[in-house]
């Protein structure tokens, strides 16, 4: 089972969205991300990369910093 780590703007612990990531969907403006127990994380902002190997999921947000 391959799970991932979400994060806002860049892969960096201080931006961890959501751990264990099994499914991510986009909605309109959001990306919603599910974790393996169920919860889901809404963010709105845009998918722009997921490595399934290394388990990494980035979500652009308004707010690079």
């Amino acid at each position: 089972m391959c799970l991932s780590t979400a994060y806002l703007n860049h892969k960096d612990d201080d931006k961890v969205a959501a751990r264990y990531v099994s499914s991510v969907r986009v909605e309109g403006a959001k990306v919603i991300l599910t974790d393996i127990m169920g919860i889901e994380t809404e963010i709105e902002g845009t998918l722009t990369y997921i490595d399934l190997t290394g388990g990494t999921v980035i979500v652009a947000t308004g707010d690079a910093a």
